[in-house]
């Protein structure tokens, strides 16, 4: 049933409404479109909340504010949308990024209409991918996503914008295919034809098309998460993408791919999720050493940044692999943190190259002096994202290291190694991190075409407080972040665990002996007990 107001409708709506008048809006040197379109973001955000705050029950795991209309019914097509604790705070996130990544892009002056028009449908698309619940309308929505993203890099990008822009849609659009692929699968299978992500659900699949549903939505979804080694796209686009593009491809679009591991791979294909945990803990492990080590090699500013969201990013993977309710919250702290430390990284990187005309570390140096204030903000966003006790960065990775640790699923040895060679890649970052703030802000001041650089104005200093102190406040009180979403995290993880004795015990026992045998081997205690279910081979 509908509710009396459709809410999420006008949360989706209203910026895409918005972005139609930019084009026959009175102005003249673009000061007018800057305005409007941030007035319609803090709008934008400030309706979020109010839904949020005023109809949304945060103790209610299930589905809320319902919304379902034909849409297209030749197609089977249904506008369907929902939210939950695993979808609002993400939504949240999006507000808050987009709408400062908007204020962030106020000197741009190439085509500012078109600019602030694509910043907004961008706005609607990002918050329709998280409350979608028609996974044809799913599909649909992931796909308009990037044509905004694609255009931003493309005109306003640096000088390889041509080529990053191209990756990028490429990478992301061709992955795609795999999810209309799953959905049709799912959808046709069995005596009733539905896209509707609930039902699908309820449904009772084959192993083997699970498998293949499972795979192929991961390959989607690892290209936009990145998982390795689909992960190339992403230094190149926030390499050559304006800062307030890198703000919103590292605050929000990384995390619709480990949100839609949640949504679909693990909540709607458990089963499966079974065979590929221990594969997502392993990839979450290679991401996380390898997009350490990577940063290291780097000179160019924000690709270091963008190797370090590719590390990140593994601690949402050992999280989600934890059939745990500590470990998928962990996941999802990590994605919150991580969005909103990355966004002001990528910002603060921006302040630094409208000065200083170069994102090249070593052509830096020694501008802390000139830019007081910039490094010491720069600093501060630098040590959350080395995960420093106090902040929402070490909340998130220790909360993921527990879920692993405390699960009973896998064998102690292999979560010793999990755990080991992830301590590894902490071990690395604060390396990198440290290198690069001696390398941008100490040492010998460069020559910068005799220019005096001038620090943080009062519009950036607003824009990084307003992403510096909710970081603060969630690692100094957690539950600021985890009540919104602790009853559906539990939900999930028990969602989950029903489905390790049914794989154990059913008729799939024998497959998953034989997926299984290359690392890993059926270890079942008890025909009753799911716990120790695999016993990793040393």
């Amino acid at each position: 049933m509908n509710p009396e107001f459709p809410w999420l409708t006008a949360i989706i709506a209203f910026p895409l409404i918005a972005a139609l008048a930019i084009p026959v809006l009175p102005d003249t040197d673009g000061k007018n479109v800057r305005l409007y379109a941030l007035g319609t973001g803090i709008l934008e955000l400030c309706l979020i909340i109010y839904t949020f705050a005023t109809q949304y029950d945060f103790n209610n795991s299930s589905l809320q504010l319902v919304e379902r209309y034909s849409w297209i019914p030749q197609l089977g097509l249904n506008w369907s949308v929902g939210v939950d604790g695993l979808s609002m705070p993400l939504v949240v996130l999006t507000g808050v990024v987009t709408t400062l990544a908007t204020f962030a892009a106020w000197n741009i002056k190439i085509k500012p209409r078109l600019f602030y028009s694509l910043m907004l449908v961008m706005y609607s698309a990002q918050i329709a991918v998280f409350l979608a619940q028609d996974l044809l309308m799913f599909f649909m929505l992931w796909e308009l996503e990037l044509v905004p993203v694609y255009l931003i890099i493309s005109i306003w990008g640096g000088a390889q914008r041509f080529y990053a822009a191209t990756k990028f849609i490429l990478y992301t659009a061709l992955a795609s295919i795999f999810i209309l692929i799953a959905a049709l699968a799912l959808a046709f299978y069995g005596d009733t034809v539905t896209f509707d992500i609930t039902a699908l659900g309820l449904k009772q699949y084959p192993i083997e098309l699970e498998l293949l549903a499972y795979a192929g939505l991961l390959i989607a979804f690892g290209v936009k998460l990145p998982i390795f080694p689909f992960h190339t796209w992403l230094p190149d686009a926030h390499g050559e993408a304006p800062a307030p593009g890198s703000m919103i491809l590292a605050g929000v679009l990384l995390k619709m791919g480990g949100y839609a591991l949640i949504r679909l791979n693990a909540e709607m294909l458990p089963h499966a999720h079974v065979y590929f945990a221990p594969v997502l803990a392993v990839l979450g492990v290679v991401n996380i050493i390898y997009g350490a080590l990577a940063a290291f090699s780097q000179d160019n500013l924000k690709r270091r940044l963008a190797y370090s969201s590719i590390s990140h990013m593994g601690f949402v993977l050992i999280g989600i692999s934890s059939f745990t309710a500590l470990g998928i919250n962990g996941a999802m702290l990590q994605m919150i943190s991580h969005g909103l430390i990355a966004a002001a990284l990528f910002f603060l990187s921006g302040v630094i190259y409208e000065r200083t005309h170069t994102l090249s570390m070593d052509q830096m140096g020694g501008i802390a002096k000139s830019m007081p204030t910039t490094f010491a903000l720069f600093t501060f966003a630098s040590m959350a994202s080395l995960a420093l006790p106090g902040m929402s960065g070490f909340v998130g990775e220790l909360t993921i290291f527990l879920g692993l640790t405390t699960s009973d699923v896998y064998s102690g040895g292999f979560k010793i190694i999990i755990i080991f060679l992830s301590a590894v890649g902490l071990l690395i970052t604060p390396i990198y991190l440290l290198s690069m703030l001696r390398r941008v802000f100490f040492g010998q001041q460069h020559e910068l075409s005799g220019e005096v650089l001038l620090d943080a104005k009062p519009r950036e200093l607003s824009i990084a407080f307003c992403l510096l102190i909710p970081i603060i406040g969630i690692g100094l009180y957690p539950k600021i972040a985890t009540q919104t979403y602790d009853s559906t995290t539990v939900a999930i993880a028990a969602h989950l665990r029903e489905a390790l004795p049914t794989v154990a015990q059913g008729e799939n026992a024998s497959l998953y002996a034989r997926s299984t045998d290359w690392k890993f081997q059926t270890a079942i205690r008890s025909p009753t007990i799911p716990s120790k279910l695999v016993s990793i081979i040393p």
